[in-house]
């Protein structure tokens, strides 16, 4: 039996392939023999993990883009993500529990004794995921009673911390920063009672200048924050820098007290497996 097949290339893109993101690069599989053992191991390891009944589902690809659509559900920052997203898989088994959660399995590069296995996310609203911890994912050797235990000890707690947290939020929204209002060809700031600065932009070329001073945008509160660890001092100076910036671009700034919170309205949690084709988070 062979490693996984080499790394897909990533040339320089052009022509019919500029326009193409970098994980959708055209890729083809080696000709290199690939591991027979994946799909006998899923199916022993299944059986073998606590719990609700888990069932394996094992898919070949016949090139690097349809392994897309369940790699992009990696629910993984670090090593796992890595491997599923910048190899061609060749293969891989999905292991589905009956109650929602989903476990991607796939051969670790380079390693023709080991396989790797990550959570796979979870079909929920994107805001649901706010300072959700990853739950990653693992190596484990071929050997399916020592790799049960090793996902079972090790994976599925984080696994399980991870989903409750998604269904806590979607049932308890955190709450998100009222912006401070969007007034057309300005940048509108407003410092917030945890020493926090948002700022929101309706002119056109205002990012660059935010970023160059300091700021970040955050997609949960959806405006551009200045931290609060730089310290009144700082935060002064870099907004002073900003506006500096800004008034170059003929961008005016007006800075003003937070808004006022609106009242959250819970809503029930829906927490369901996602379709292998529907589109993952972002990241």
């Amino acid at each position: 039996m062979s490693a996984l097949v080499p790394r897909c290339p990533r040339p320089r893109q052009s022509g019919a392939d500029a326009d193409l993101p970098h994980h959708t690069t055209r890729c083809t599989l080696s000709p290199s023999p690939r591991r027979d053992d994946l799909a006998g191991f899923a199916s022993a390891l299944a059986q073998r993990l606590p719990g609700p009944t888990w069932t394996s589902t094992y898919t070949r690809h016949k090139t690097y883009p349809d392994q897309i659509p369940t790699t992009n559900q990696v629910w993984d920052a670090g090593a796992i993500g890595h491997a599923a997203s910048d190899f061609v898989l060749g293969h891989q088994a999905v292991l589905s529990r009956v109650d929602g959660p989903r476990l991607l399995v796939f051969d670790r590069p380079r390693f023709a004794r080991q396989f790797m296995v990550g959570a796979l996310v979870p079909e929920a609203d994107p805001d649901a995921f706010h300072l959700v911890a990853e739950p990653n994912g693992i190596t484990v050797p071929a050997d399916p009673g020592r790799a049960a235990s090793q996902v079972a000890h090790r994976l599925l707690p984080r696994f399980e911390a991870a989903l409750e947290q998604v269904r806590r939020n979607t049932e308890n929204p955190i709450p998100r920063r009222p912006a401070p209002p969007l007034l057309a060809g300005r940048v509108s700031m407003a410092w917030y009672p945890d020493g926090v600065v948002g700022a929101v932009s309706g002119a056109e070329g205002a990012a660059d200048a935010l970023y160059s001073s300091g700021f970040g945008y955050h997609p949960y509160d959806r405006m551009f924050i200045l931290s609060a660890s730089y310290g009144d001092r700082e935060q002064i100076a870099r907004i002073q820098a900003a506006s500096q910036r800004l008034d170059r671009l003929g961008i005016g700034v007006v800075v003003r007290p937070a808004p006022t919170p609106a009242p959250l309205t819970s809503k029930p949690a829906v927490v369901t497996p996602r379709s292998q084709g529907a589109p993952a988070r972002t990241r």
